[in-house]
């Protein structure tokens, strides 16, 4: 990958990063899945008018809006409201890759390589660090909805293998269809008309903005930038920058709002980051002799 490439691949993951705590900042006084109905309105529109439908059925282009988009956001903003730090979610999310190799050995019979059995190996004893030793400020539930919000992307990831359709701009935008109008439902079923109402009209600027940036920078220039480098780079030199993110996401809100990680996030966030680079390891070619053996294809984008 060229000079140009990598300092774009590191600008995706820095807007990628920077979107926990941008999210966190626009969060205070909206209910969390209302708030993720919100961004994925602007996700949609108006961009659905100028970019075609993905060649894909339908039925799987709900699938990963479903999986991908409204169960991958709508835990993690539950997660973050109830009181999980931006740098700590941007970490725990990279469980998809685990849950990934996982689901799709069991599901699509993949057969994962032996780089990716230790990488989950590795990655699963550094989620464990980190669930042992979070912050005070960090409760059992917060956890276990970011985790949720993981597992829910691996599922995405493994319908969207399975389909054969390539990731790209194209299914974020026709997928993110399925979310706002069941999250906006929810919503006023847990939270209540008049706290819904509430939250809509006096929609802060920082709301606004926050909405802005995750929905224009996050979703749509984000992937659209990344899917063209995954489009003339190989996938093993362009996906490890997500592993940016987390990165980004914990010095940012360590710098801009004092949350420093304690010394088990810190272990526990490098092992799973040494776990997910080694599950990424691109398999040795098949021996031509015996068959080939399929392996598991891991995802390109966040």
């Amino acid at each position: 990958m060229n000079r140009r490439d990598s300092l774009l691949a590191a600008f995706v993951a820095t807007i990628w990063g920077f979107n926990f705590v941008v999210i966190d900042w626009g969060m205070d006084g909206i209910p969390p899945l209302l708030f993720v109905a919100v961004r994925f309105v602007f996700v949609v529109f108006p961009a659905i008018l100028f970019v075609g439908r993905p060649d894909a059925p339908w039925r799987v282009v709900a699938a990963v809006g479903v999986f991908m988009s409204l169960g991958q956001f709508g835990f993690l903003y539950v997660s973050m409201d109830a009181g999980m730090p931006p740098g700590l979610a941007a970490l725990v999310l990279q469980a998809q890759v685990i849950f990934t190799v996982l689901i799709a050995a069991g599901v699509l019979r993949e057969i994962p390589t032996t780089a990716q059995v230790a990488g989950v190996v590795l990655g699963s004893a550094g989620l464990a660090i980190v669930a042992v030793g979070r912050g005070g400020q960090v409760t059992t539930v917060a956890l276990v909805l970011c985790l949720l919000g993981a597992l829910s992307w691996g599922v995405g990831n493994v319908v969207s293998r399975a389909s054969g359709v390539k990731g790209g701009l194209s299914l974020t935008i026709w997928s993110a269809l399925v979310v706002p109008v069941p999250l906006f439902a929810l919503s006023l079923l847990v939270d209540g008309p008049t706290v819904v109402g509430d939250a809509l009209t006096s929609f802060s600027w920082e709301a606004a903005l926050s909405t802005l940036y995750t929905a224009g920078l996050a979703s749509l220039v984000g992937y659209g930038v990344f899917n063209t480098l995954l489009s003339r780079n190989q996938s093993s030199s362009v996906v490890p920058w997500v592993l940016l993110a987390p990165v980004v996401a914990m010095a940012s809100a360590w710098l801009l709002l004092d949350q420093r990680p304690n010394g088990a996030e810190l272990l526990g966030g490098l092992l799973l980051i040494a776990g997910v680079l080694v599950a990424m390891r691109p398999a040795r070619p098949a021996a031509p002799a015996g068959g080939e053996q399929a392996t598991v294809s891991l995802p390109t984008a966040v």
